[in-house]
């Protein structure tokens, strides 16, 4: 029976809609059979599917796995964690040929969705239009797949353990760490993790609640960041580490309170990186300050800067063989001792192995980054109809001009004062705006430019746009 999904949950990177609204079981259920099928297409048989701390979840999960094994695959059920546990499912098996996690995310406590991997890669863009097309034709074998549960969360501790390998553990003996799993699927994983590094460690919000009753879980945004800061600053902490609702996003805040925005954790993991790895490329997204390509460079390492989106960055990194790579939205990508995909959980243990091995504390790396003047992510509403076109408008208008641009992802646009960034974005009907100066007056005259590029294509910032 065909299926036809609500225009708006197949995005670029994932599915994602408001249940009970734009998604429900009889959606999952159709994500299942099409899923399958495109895999047993490809020769593979086996699914890891996991879940979120959502109140929709296990209903959605129950679904999907339905979907999976009418249409012939088998389901490995791993039950509720963090997004990088399925990855890890998917990732160490042999036998596990896909795997797909039912998440929100970072979104509100009403939204729910579907992030996949297939074959090692992610599935994203084409793979997901072609999974709707698929269902809305019904074209399903059927088939009868078997189901097994399979504990993997003691294996996925010890992995990420792992990430400590070679480093004296009387080195962070006193190392003292705060926590924040933001009542996300992280929690429990957070608390055996915890429970086994060296140090002392406070945790906050480690039960799931799927109604995010202390505070949004996107550590992105500062004011999510009050309580983890509080803890840090009452009980003297040495710094401080945060998680998204679905663990593969990290927010961190120094000793001192200062957030450790994502392209400053990205730089720290890359100067312990290239003592190791000489010469080694580092990818970061365009939203990414100058400061961390300059310091990549003069660490010796590749600075690659490339387009926003977890799927995207993945896809580069397979390309260039890069070991790490990262985003300002705090998806860091480990792939030197690690799977290549983005462990919120891993990186924090890597954060604590970096100030290790560099004999540094996380507060001092932190204070010897450059001190420049940036804007926040600006978000603005935009007609679906116009964002691409009018990015395209900007791009040429600029091509013949003095400023240097970079076109990889939107217009990055380098002058004397600094950068200012304009793109679409891939997954919202908003353009996202960015600017980075050494000075307030470079960055006023950087945001002007911005408006003056909006208003010549009949644009202006306007109000905010929410995420």
């Amino acid at each position: 029976m065909a299926h036809q999904f609500h225009s708006t949950v197949l995005r670029e990177y994932d599915i994602r809609g408001i249940i009970g609204e734009t998604l429900g079981p009889d959606d999952a259920r159709a994500i299942g059979r099409s899923f399958a099928t495109l895999l047993r297409e490809a020769g593979g048989r086996t699914v890891a599917v996991g879940y979120d701390g959502r109140v929709s979840s296990p209903v959605l999960e129950h679904a999907l796995v339905e979907g999976l094994t009418a249409s012939g695959c088998d389901v490995v059920r791993v039950g509720m964690g963090p997004t990088p546990m399925l990855y890890f499912a998917e990732a160490s098996a042999e036998e596990v040929d896909g795997g797909i996690q039912i998440t929100g995310s970072h979104n509100p406590a009403n939204y729910n969705g579907f992030k996949m991997v297939f074959q090692g890669r992610p599935f994203f863009g084409e793979d997901i239009q072609r999974l709707g097309r698929l269902s809305a034709e019904g074209a399903w074998p059927d088939g009868a797949g078997a189901v097994e549960t399979r504990e993997i969360l003691e294996d996925y501790i010890e992995r990420l353990l792992a990430g400590l390998a070679g480093i004296d553990r009387g080195a962070l003996a006193d190392v003292r760490v705060g926590w924040d799993a933001g009542n996300g699927a992280a929690g429990p994983a957070l608390e055996a993790l915890a429970a086994r590094l060296p140090g002392e460690h406070h945790l906050l919000y480690t039960d799931v609640d799927g109604n995010f009753p202390n505070h949004h879980p996107d550590p992105t945004v500062e004011e999510n960041l009050a309580d983890l800061r509080a803890l840090v600053a009452e009980k003297s902490l040495d710094f401080g580490v945060a998680f998204d609702g679905d663990g593969d996003r990290i927010g961190a805040i120094d000793g001192q309170g200062r957030v450790i925005w994502g392209d400053q954790l990205l730089s720290i993991y890359a100067e312990d990186l290239l003592i190791r790895q000489p010469g080694a490329t580092v990818i970061a997204d365009v939203k990414a300050s100058r400061a961390l390509f300059d310091q990549v460079a003069a660490l010796g390492g590749k600075p690659v800067m490339w387009k926003t989106g977890h799927s995207l960055i993945k896809s580069k990194m397979k390309e260039t063989r890069a070991p790490l790579a990262g985003e300002m939205s705090g998806h860091v990508f480990f792939a030197d001792d690690y799977y290549g995909y983005d462990d919120a959980l891993y990186a924090g243990v890597r954060l604590l192995a970096a100030s290790a091995r560099l004999g540094k504390s996380v507060t001092a790396l932190r204070g010897a980054m450059p001190a420049m003047i940036n804007t926040p992510e600006m978000r603005f509403q935009v007609d679906e109809s116009r964002k691409f076109s009018a990015i395209d408008e900007v791009r040429a208008r600029l091509a013949d001009g003095p400023a240097q641009v970079d076109g990889t992802d939107g217009v990055r646009v380098t002058t004397d004062d600094g950068w200012w960034l304009l793109r679409a974005s891939n997954t919202q009907d908003v353009l996202v705006a960015r600017a980075e100066s050494d000075s307030e007056a470079g960055l006023e005259r950087l945001m002007a430019q911005i408006d003056e590029q909006l208003a010549l294509s009949g644009l202006e910032r306007g109000a905010q746009a929410g995420h």
